[in-house]
């Protein structure tokens, strides 16, 4: 299993944090999520990040998903 992040969703927490971070990030116990820069002119919602996670390192735990204000996190079979 593991985590997919739906880009089309994921606006990398703009306007409720701080450029660099996101809920999914701050909260993730294993540190296997990661921010990658997008072009605001050509992503969708104008983001300027969005989350990249790395299912090798993943341990399942879901905590991604349920602190995702956005819905943009759902586990892979």
């Amino acid at each position: 299993m593991g985590v997919l992040v739906d880009l089309e969703k994921c606006d990398g927490c703009k306007d409720r944090k701080e450029k660099g971070t996101s809920s999914c990030v701050e909260e993730c116990p294993v540190e296997c999520i990661s921010l990658v820069e997008d072009d605001p002119g050509s992503a969708p919602h104008g983001r300027e990040q969005h989350a990249v996670v790395n299912n090798d390192e993943c341990t399942d735990c879901e905590v991604c998903i349920d602190v995702c204000d956005q819905e943009a996190l759902s586990m892979t079979e």
